[in-house]
């Protein structure tokens, strides 16, 4: 069973991201909206952590701000 961040923890790992991975939180987005279509979210969570070596708890953070940021555009 998955974790459930708080709004908080979600931000704190956003943050540190950048540092951990060396790569951007906006290269990482980019990486997922270009990577294969799959639909449930432990499964994007599993191609993101071992194609690209990432822990969990960051390749959950990128998927879940992907999905909000994804849902906010279909909202505009």
């Amino acid at each position: 069973m998955s974790q459930v961040f708080s709004e908080e923890t979600h931000r704190n790992l956003l943050a540190r991201i950048p540092h951990c991975t060396g790569r951007e939180i906006s290269d990482w987005l980019r990486t997922v909206e270009e990577g294969p279509a799959l639909f449930r979210f432990e499964e994007k969570v599993s191609w993101l952590r071992h194609e690209h070596n990432l822990a969990y708890g960051h390749a959950k953070a990128i998927i879940h701000e992907y999905d909000l940021r994804r849902a906010a555009r279909k909202l505009l």
